[in-house]
């Protein structure tokens, strides 16, 4: 048994860790859940990435035909390829976590 200062360090110390897990899992939690609903924006970004429709939009866009301030992000050469890339990457890395987190974490 410690004394009450060490008692009361421990305590102190614990609380911290207490907050630092509850902060982080809920903001990872939030994430998470942005990260899932944004699955069907991405699957609709890889169908319409290097189909007919987007050669089409990218061609009317070359040739001056869209409205001069309309948000085309996703025709330019690397805009969605990016944002693909990334997730995939992504996905990888929540993969690599998971992995670690199951083999190393402590079991309730």
């Amino acid at each position: 048994m410690g004394t009450m200062n060490e008692q009361t360090a421990r305590i102190q110390q614990m609380e911290q860790y207490l907050d630092c897990a509850s902060v982080a899992i809920k903001e990872l939690s939030d994430a998470l859940e942005k990260y899932l609903k944004a699955q069907t924006a991405l699957s609709e970004l890889g169908t319409y990435y290097g189909s007919e429709l987007w050669k089409e939009d990218f061609a009317a866009d070359e040739a001056g035909l869209l409205p001069s301030d309309l948000k085309r992000g996703v025709l330019s050469e690397d805009g969605i390829w990016n944002v693909l890339s990334d997730s995939h990457e992504l996905n990888i890395r929540l993969s690599e976590v998971l992995t670690y987190l199951l083999r190393h974490h402590q079991k309730m």
